[in-house]
């Protein structure tokens, strides 16, 4: 049965719960996020452990749970790409899990699921079962506030992409790790409770 890795490791049960339209965490019961690249090697393992690390530091563990999975099954059941892990591993940022494929259920257990490219996304709204589960997939980038400024006055979508860094050098792994860090500082402050910010 599909569930979401939590923060910390304990994982959740499954529940079938209403898809929440706030951005505020609910308190109630917890977000969950699912991030999406083309194996889940690379760009979405980065994602979820950088996503985690920023839910632990502003002590939301309870509120958000973190999974993230790949469009293609390629690598099903691999880590994270050694180059990834010890990119995020300088920052004290840590990469875990296996590789798994985007299955139809996620679009029930997640209440977003979030595609790091362009082609990321038309796949997974290709495979939503309706347009309910449709809204709620979105690209990682257009919460960093400065890639969605970017897209505007380029008119380009393009630009929203996470490249994909799997046959670039060291380098890439440095540029993605950057764009996936802010990116998820924007969601975070999308997600973060309305009482923990006027506090």
């Amino acid at each position: 049965m599909p569930t979401a890795r939590p923060v910390p490791s304990t994982r959740p049960t499954r529940t079938t719960r209403p898809v929440r339209t706030t951005s505020a965490v609910p308190t109630t019961s917890p977000v969950r996020i699912l991030f999406v690249c083309l194996g889940n090697i690379c760009r979405s393992p980065t994602a979820e452990g950088v996503m985690r690390a920023l839910v632990r530091e502003a002590g939301l563990q309870q509120s958000i749970e973190l999974d993230s999975a790949g469009t293609g099954g390629w690598h099903v059941g691999s880590p994270p790409d050694e180059r990834a892990t010890a990119t995020a591993s300088a920052r004290r940022i840590v990469l875990e899990g296996s590789a798994r494929q985007v299955r139809r259920e996620d679009f029930e257990d997640f209440d977003l699921i979030i595609a790091m490219d362009g082609s990321n996304l038309a796949e997974l709204r290709r495979l939503a079962p309706d347009e309910q589960a449709r809204s709620r997939v979105r690209m990682l980038r257009e919460f960093d506030p400065a890639s969605a400024s970017a897209v505007a006055s380029s008119r380009a979508p393009e630009a929203l992409d996470v490249p994909d860094p799997y046959y670039e050098g060291p380098r890439g792994f440095e540029d993605v790790l950057d764009i996936v860090q802010a990116a998820c500082l924007g969601l975070l402050e999308e997600l973060r409770p309305r009482d923990v910010e006027s506090a």
